[in-house]
């Protein structure tokens, strides 16, 4: 393993930022290239336990592998710095997206092209579902969870943590193992050390929230709180998340419409970084909802705050533990049966999302009454999606940008 120079730790992590398009699989891969395979700044085997570590926490695991890889190389600094370095260029282009589509996005024409975003949005969701399940659904204890998850909360509506819980319980007692054993330990730092890491990570990332709630900003102090859950509970990456985020963000409290989340998973696909930025954008149309433009940027950033500072916490925290949390048999199992209920609530986005783009006029109650509602337009443009996701090997950019041109184009000729 070869030390890197500051200018050559900031120009890597800085393209890496830059170039972390297609989901945590393409973000991974090109750190792999960029870190072990080009510079031989970590190892094979240094790389892939930082995987198998992110992995088991709650948050974006290739932001957090960005992150560690930092503070292996860098130490404290490094790890800020590298961790910052893959946010903040997709923030930027999601605040920009946020602003242009609430200037915008009512616009028939815009509406239009967003038909077809949201159904690139349901081939998207499909394929993850799909490769996830090929992976997590190898025996039927894991069938079982992921069932449970499903019907947990699409048919009756149950918290989000609380299905994880129950998954991890389940995980625990049926995919127990021998624990592994331990090898090139990295010396663990005083408890001590670690006590005021914690302290004070948490002080950092509660404050908002504490000063929002002593100065009465409802509004704010229930967006911060739900996003500081939400860090707390975000296993499974953001597409399990969005069942979630519909049942308090659109249910609960109406911040924002159905379609209005549909479409910011789409817009945050086309961006770089970790798609769990699709919090920021649905926290601008809130904001935007109670009181305009400043306040859509305000809650944009108090959310990036509140779900990306836990990241570098768990890192810091953690990252010293990294062969010792890695050899506990029962973390490992726990994990299994939360992966595998994650593929559950995917499936129930999936059916959620369908539902949503091909009935927007709202419930149905008979075949009849669902056959004369559809939206063909939107059935169109779902097996467009398809089609383009097929011809293209399944690149997102141009999956939902052609797929948006074609919503447009259909608009412009047919006029619905």
């Amino acid at each position: 393993m070869t030390q890197p120079s500051a200018q050559e730790f900031n120009r890597t992590f800085a393209k890496i930022g830059l170039l972390s398009f297609g989901g945590p699989a393409a973000q991974i891969a090109l750190m792999h290239r960029e870190l072990v395979d080009e510079r031989a700044w970590l190892t094979e085997r240094q790389f892939a336990g930082a995987l198998s570590f992110c992995m088991l926490l709650p948050g974006p695991e290739a932001m957090q592998l960005a992150t560690y890889a930092g503070w292996r190389l860098r130490g404290l600094r490094g790890g800020l710095l590298a961790g910052l370095l893959f946010v903040l260029p997709g923030a930027f282009v999601i605040w920009a997206l946020a602003v242009a589509y609430i200037l915008y996005g009512a616009q028939p024409w815009a509406v239009a092209a967003f038909m077809g975003v949201k159904a690139a949005v349901i081939t998207i969701v499909l394929q993850a579902l799909f490769k996830l399940s090929q992976k997590a659904l190898t025996a039927w204890p894991s069938r079982l969870i992921a069932l449970g998850a499903f019907l947990g909360l699409f048919a009756l509506g149950a918290p989000y943590p609380l299905i994880l819980a129950l998954a991890a319980l389940a995980g625990s007692l049926f995919f127990a193992t021998e624990p592994e054993a331990l090898s090139e330990l990295t010396p663990a730092p005083p408890l001590s050390q670690s006590l005021r890491t914690l302290a004070l990570g948490l002080a950092l990332w509660l404050a908002p929230l504490t000063a929002l709630f002593l100065s009465g900003q409802s509004f704010l102090t229930e967006l911060a709180a739900y996003f500081a859950q939400l860090a707390l509970f975000s296993f499974g990456g953001a597409y399990a998340l969005l069942g979630w985020m519909t049942q308090t963000l659109v249910q609960d409290h109406g911040w924002i419409t159905s379609s209005q989340m549909i479409d910011a998973l789409g817009l945050a696909e086309t961006t770089p970084g970790p798609l769990i930025l699709v919090t920021q954008f649905t926290a601008h149309l809130a904001g935007h909802g109670q009181g305009g433009l400043g306040l859509a940027a305000v809650a944009g950033l108090l959310t990036l705050w509140m779900v990306f500072t836990p990241c570098f916490l768990y890192i810091f925290l953690g990252a010293p533990y990294l062969e010792r949390l890695l050899a506990m048999p029962r973390l490992r199992a726990a994990l299994t049966g939360i992966t595998a209920a994650v593929t559950g609530v995917i499936a129930s986005l999936s059916l959620w999302f369908a539902v949503s783009v091909l009935w927007p006029s709202g419930a149905l109650d008979t075949l009849e009454q669902a056959f004369a509602q559809i939206s063909w337009p939107a059935l169109y443009l779902i097996a467009t999606g398809a089609a383009l996701s097929w011809l293209t090997k399944g690149n997102l950019f141009i999956l939902i940008l052609g797929n948006g041109l074609l919503g447009f184009a259909l608009f412009a000729a047919l006029g619905f």
